[in-house]
């Protein structure tokens, strides 16, 4: 007995750091996905090749869960993937960090965020543009010259009531 615990003890050790130093699998091409991942990834195909490997396997989760999603959910994906796809890679990243602090705040204050966020969203367009132009004024005067502004027409919400896509959860 002790022979035999002393013996997968030994093979433990000598094949786990094998095991541990083998290269993960790559995730693959926008072209090696299957036609039915490409049609559910669709808003995703311009920036695939960009996404990191560990995006890419959160993504394909993802696709590999939506069949078995509510019509309701399906939908909500893919209207969040869009917007989601159109960000840049700075702006993901602010986004996920919006969202970790978001996750950390107690029930109360997420709740008057929530609160918040649907009162922003009932304002009519040029309300929220108007309270989103002194938001793009402060951003375009902390960035640098060559960033292009913001378009007019999109409307940022308040700074403490900004959304982070709801696709980020499974995206990160």
């Amino acid at each position: 007995m002790a022979k035999a615990l002393f013996a997968l003890a030994l093979w433990l050790c000598v094949s786990l750091p094998a095991l541990a130093a083998a290269p993960q699998k790559q995730p693959p091409s926008w072209a090696e996905l299957t036609s039915e991942q490409q049609q559910i990834l669709a808003p995703l195909e311009p920036s695939w090749s960009k996404l990191t490997p560990e995006r890419k396997r959160k993504w394909l989760g993802i696709a590999k869960r939506y069949p078995t999603m509510k019509p309701e959910a399906q939908a909500k994906v893919q209207q969040n993937m869009r917007p989601w796809a159109s960000l840049t890679p700075e702006e993901r990243q602010a986004a996920r960090e919006r969202y970790r602090k978001l996750e950390k705040l107690p029930p109360d204050k997420k709740q008057a965020l929530r609160h918040e966020w649907e009162e922003y969203n009932r304002l009519p367009e040029q309300e929220k543009r108007k309270l989103g132009a002194p938001q793009r004024k402060a951003a375009a005067s902390k960035a640098p010259a060559k960033t292009a502004p913001e378009s007019p027409a999109v409307a940022s919400p308040p700074p403490a009531a900004q959304p982070t896509p709801p696709a980020t959860a499974a995206a990160k």
